[in-house]
């Protein structure tokens, strides 16, 4: 009997457990459910709820005046939004990924799913995080179920083909561009590389982060030219909002951009100074 529980534990036949809640870690019933949300007390993953607010929350598309938002406006707002947040929760440990919710519906709004390498480091950034806020808001944080976000993810919707629209009750995650992707989590690989050139195993570990985009054995998603030209629309976005008028850490971080090849030693010698450098910077929004 304690075999098919566990068999069945956070599925369609778990009739005790909600299976929405064990694999997205937000059920649109919420506590009206008919089944229980057992959040867990401990996880490598934690959910910022409703915390990224789009410019056109209202209206896709459109922002609160009823004007047209450019599309790279829109795009420009998030990749500031996540890279601030990176920033500041790669301070409690190495993130596995950090994955932000395009959905509508209230109970998945904004939501924010930070997975780190190590349950301790998860654990330590609850405890920094709760009671604080970002852009005035407060940062609302919990444990979260999920730890398989291959299985929380809307497939239709990376296919471009899911018919809910905002209101699928599995994750829409918004993508960075390739540019962003390689500076926030490409020192991680470099972190390990170096790792692996002193041990004998030829252990190789990708986050979902990388998975999602570059595939994996076992897992594999082809790396398309619909993706491919989606990311060159980001990179080009991103390249032009460094070029444009910006604040103080972007100018700096604008700088350090060059055709030329760097060293590995001199990049991340700039990245360490980059990041010194961002520490002021951000506590406009953090405290």
């Amino acid at each position: 009997m304690a075999e098919h529980l566990a068999s069945i534990f956070g599925t369609e036949k778990d009739r005790v457990n909600c299976p929405f809640y064990f694999k997205i870690g937000a059920c649109r019933h919420g506590d009206r459910c008919s089944r229980l949300h057992t959040k867990p007390s401990v996880s490598p993953t934690l959910l910022l709820s409703n915390m990224y607010q789009r410019p056109d929350m209202i209206t896709p598309g459109v922002d609160a005046q009823g004007n047209p938002i450019d599309p790279r406006t829109i795009q420009d707002h998030f990749e500031d939004f996540y890279e601030d947040l990176f920033e500041e929760l790669n301070k409690y440990g190495e993130i596995e990924s950090l994955n932000v919710c395009d959905n509508l519906a209230d109970h998945m709004v904004g939501n924010v799913y930070v997975q780190f390498r190590e349950e301790e480091y998860a654990a330590k950034a609850l405890k920094n995080l709760t009671g604080r806020y970002y852009a005035g808001r407060p940062i609302i944080v919990d444990f979260s179920p999920v730890t398989d976000f291959r299985e929380a993810t809307c497939r239709q919707y990376e296919e471009n083909t899911c018919n809910r629209g905002g209101y699928c009750n599995f994750m829409h995650l918004k993508k960075i561009g390739r540019e962003l992707r390689r500076d926030l989590f490409g020192r991680y690989r470099r972190r390990h590389s170096r790792s692996r050139s002193r041990s004998r195993s030829p252990y190789r570990h990708r986050s979902y982060e990388e998975r999602a985009y570059y595939g994996s054995r076992g897992h594999s998603r082809r790396y398309d030219e619909r993706d491919r030209d989606q990311d060159d629309y980001y990179s080009e976005s991103r390249s032009r909002r460094h070029r444009s008028t910006s604040p103080l850490h972007r100018r700096e971080h604008s700088k350090n951009l060059s055709p030329v090849r760097e060293g590995s030693e001199e990049r991340r010698a700039k990245i360490e100074e980059w990041n010194r450098q961002r520490e002021q910077a951000k506590l406009n929004d953090f405290h």
